[in-house]
């Protein structure tokens, strides 16, 4: 048997970067048990982590080892129980299993490897590879994030941003400028100090002795001047300038009339909600708008929304008017990248659905990005079903619906209403 052990060293964040290899290898498993927990749980704990469960026999690591080699032969016994093609019957209970059902008096097994993923993680699985559809809008929302952006070279500045070759630039220029007169003074001297250095006449001598003089004093001279000084300092210039943000508004409708029972409501809260965790979650800037409706609708706040026992017949177009008085007022379309989701369980005052078409085609379909609509019930459509296909035949791009019959319809129609597009 040969053991490979890596004694590298790990970084300070050892376990974050350990953690996340992990999670990547049994990403299946997680995705899979996420996916489950979502139909089981309620409301107020949707967001919370999950315990996972790994099969043992999904957990073993890699080995190296010696295979078997050579030739070999081996005698094998026969029965006389059983012949080609019968079917042998599952063991009842017992040990081996590692499941804990059961009891044996032989047989060994390894219990299915459990462990637990935090809140951030689980939302991580949970809302993988869902965005926004036709989010291209692009407008600034406020001035409270900046980036740095490189505007040349500045002559003040910090330590951290000083220009090293701008700077000794500068100084050799300077140099330059400040001592040219002398080097060219100095040369000439220089060049006459080379002709009279083998002079004999008095005269040649008393002038290469001052030729000398006045060549030591320019060499001093020109050593004064500083190599480096401080107006030579240059620093990279960064001005900030504010980072724009893709701005969304989502409008969430729940019909709330006395044709939803509890657990139609229950579907439809749950629908929202995890339609409200993946906006907070993906998009920073984004406005969430509750709407309620039964014969009238109203704008209310998150826990209204939820919780509200108020009821009453079923107008929808109503909520789709203040839908559109609501964009009118306080979202331009130039502006905002606009969405809307509406849950209703496709009750609807009969002449009523003719209106809401006519609302939908010709006043907020041609503002909105996306519109989905989903219709929580087990029997056959009606009148409202009908009308939102007309608007499907004309929206097709940025008009979805689909039909939930119980809670574990959600999370898959969700995945399919929000799935990313790739180009």
């Amino acid at each position: 048997m040969t053991y490979i052990v890596d004694r590298r060293l790990n970084s300070k964040n050892k376990s974050t970067v350990n953690r996340q290899r992990f999670l990547e290898r049994y990403r299946q498993h997680i995705k899979k048990a996420v996916s489950e927990a979502i139909d089981k749980r309620s409301i107020t704990d949707i967001h919370n982590g999950e315990k996972i469960s790994i099969p043992a026999k999904d957990i073993g690591e890699p080995i190296f080892h010696h295979g078997q080699g050579g030739k070999k032969v081996r005698v094998l016994p026969g029965n006389k129980e059983f012949v080609t093609g019968d079917q042998i019957k599952r063991p009842e209970g017992g040990g081996g299993s590692g499941n804990g059902k059961g009891a044996g008096n032989s047989g060994e097994g390894m219990d299915d490897f459990v462990f637990n993923i935090t809140q951030e993680e689980f939302l991580n699985f949970m809302f993988e590879d869902l965005a926004l559809p036709n989010l291209v809008k692009r407008h600034l929302a406020g001035n409270t994030e900046y980036k740095l952006h490189r505007a040349g070279i500045a002559n003040e500045g910090t330590p951290g941003k000083i220009n090293i070759v701008r700077s000794l630039r500068a100084a050799n220029a300077r140099r330059i400028a400040l001592t040219g007169g002398k080097r060219r003074k100095l040369k000439e001297l220089e060049e006459e100090e080379a002709k009279l250095l083998n002079a004999s006449h008095p005269d040649d001598l008393l002038r290469l002795s001052e030729i000398q003089t006045q060549i030591a004093e320019l060499r001093k001279k020109i050593q004064r001047v500083p190599w480096l000084d401080d107006f030579d300092l240059k620093y990279n210039l960064h001005v900030k300038h504010p980072v724009p943000r893709s701005r969304a508004v989502m409008f969430c409708i729940m019909d709330v009339s006395g044709s939803m029972d509890q657990a139609t409501k229950d579907i439809a809260k749950r629908f929202f909600l995890l339609l409200y965790l993946f906006l907070q979650r993906n998009y920073e800037y984004t406005e969430v708008v509750f709407i309620r409706h039964h014969t009238s609708a109203k704008e209310v706040d998150e826990q209204e929304f939820f919780y509200s026992r108020e009821t009453g017949g079923t107008i929808v177009s109503s909520a789709l008017k203040l839908t559109d008085e609501i964009i009118s007022e306080r979202y331009p379309p130039e502006q905002w990248n606009i969405y809307a989701a509406q849950a209703s369980d496709g009750d609807n005052w009969n002449d009523d659905s003719t209106i809401c078409y006519k609302v939908l085609s010709e006043r907020l379909m041609p503002k909105l990005q996306y519109f989905s609509y989903i219709e929580i019930t087990a029997r056959e459509h009606q009148a409202l079903w009908t009308a939102y296909e007309k608007v499907l035949e004309d929206f097709p791009q940025t008009f979805a619906m689909r039909q939930l019959v119980s809670a574990s319809d959600i999370f898959p129609v969700f995945r399919q209403l929000f799935q990313k597009k790739v180009a």
